[in-house]
């Protein structure tokens, strides 16, 4: 057993060691700290002089990316511009078309026009012939006429082929065959109410037959809709494929694979300068 004089002294050098080790950690606490300041210090130097690994490993990364990043927006760049280049090319290749198209039918309508002018003059030169036959009479008397001095006879009586009874005309010639002309007119326009009216002349022969229907188009025995896929083929052209898109009363607009899109009129359907079939590619 220790006594109390021994307990004291052991106390007291045991609080002198822990005095010691915590002045000793204390001190060796300081020292890490400053050393890591300073190395910190040093790094942010290093950094801020580009020179450090950490910060130039993922800046390299970066650039890299970035590198990447702009030549893929270049390769779109492009792309983008070569389909704007494609769209402006196709609307003038449709716009073209559709003037082409416009040009056929406006030839159709004043050829129509002018061959339904020259079927009325026809039927007025055929429906006043007669007048023709009593101008020539008149030419013919005017130049037997005699001496406008010498004593005027009894005119002779002009009967037209008339059967009997004679009828004495007391007009001079040429006011009755502006009144013949008038009457043949007059009875050929009440003739065209009263009989029944002849078929009409075709103009146009139609090679094909085509019309629409409710929104669908019928042509030679098939039934064309919206979204189906056709194959049109023109003379002296590569046949083309397109979806129909619209259907209308006179017109078919389709689209080609290209995004343009163009019209067809029935009308070209039915003369055979357009043909259409499906296309079950």
């Amino acid at each position: 057993e220790m006594d109390d004089e021994d307990c004291e002294r052991r106390r007291m050098e045991c609080l002198d060691e822990m005095s010691n080790l915590e002045k000793q950690f204390t001190d060796l606490k300081d020292q890490l700290y400053k050393e890591r300041l300073s190395q910190v210090d040093a790094k942010l130097q290093e950094v801020i002089a580009g020179k450090a690994p950490e910060y130039l490993e993922p800046l390299a990364a970066l650039q890299e990316n970035m590198q990447i990043r702009t030549k893929v927006a270049g390769i779109y760049r492009e792309l983008c511009l070569e389909s704007v280049k494609n769209k402006y090319e196709c609307e003038i290749q449709a716009s073209r078309q559709h003037c082409e198209s416009e040009k056929l039918l406006l030839y159709d309508t004043v050829q129509s026009e002018l061959e339904e002018k020259i079927r009325r003059l026809e039927e007025d030169r055929h429906s006043i012939d007669i007048t023709s036959e009593l101008w020539n009479d008149e030419l013919q008397s005017r130049k037997k006429r005699k001496d406008p001095f010498s004593p005027d006879k009894k005119k002779p009586v002009l009967s037209l082929t008339f059967p009997r009874p004679y009828i004495v005309y007391m007009l001079q010639d040429l006011d009755i065959l502006e009144d013949w002309t008038t009457i043949r007119k007059a009875m050929a326009t009440l003739g065209q109410h009263r009989v029944k009216p002849e078929p009409p002349v075709k103009l146009e022969k139609h090679l094909h037959s085509a019309r629409s229907e409710e929104g669908r188009l019928y042509y030679d025995g098939e039934w064309y809709g919206r979204g189906q896929t056709i194959c049109i083929d023109k003379k002296d052209e590569c046949p083309t494929s397109a979806i129909i898109t619209t259907i209308n009363h006179d017109e078919v607009w389709f689209k080609r694979p290209d995004g343009s899109k163009s019209k067809l009129y029935i009308s070209q359907l039915q003369k055979g300068k357009y043909s259409i079939k499906h296309n079950h590619n």
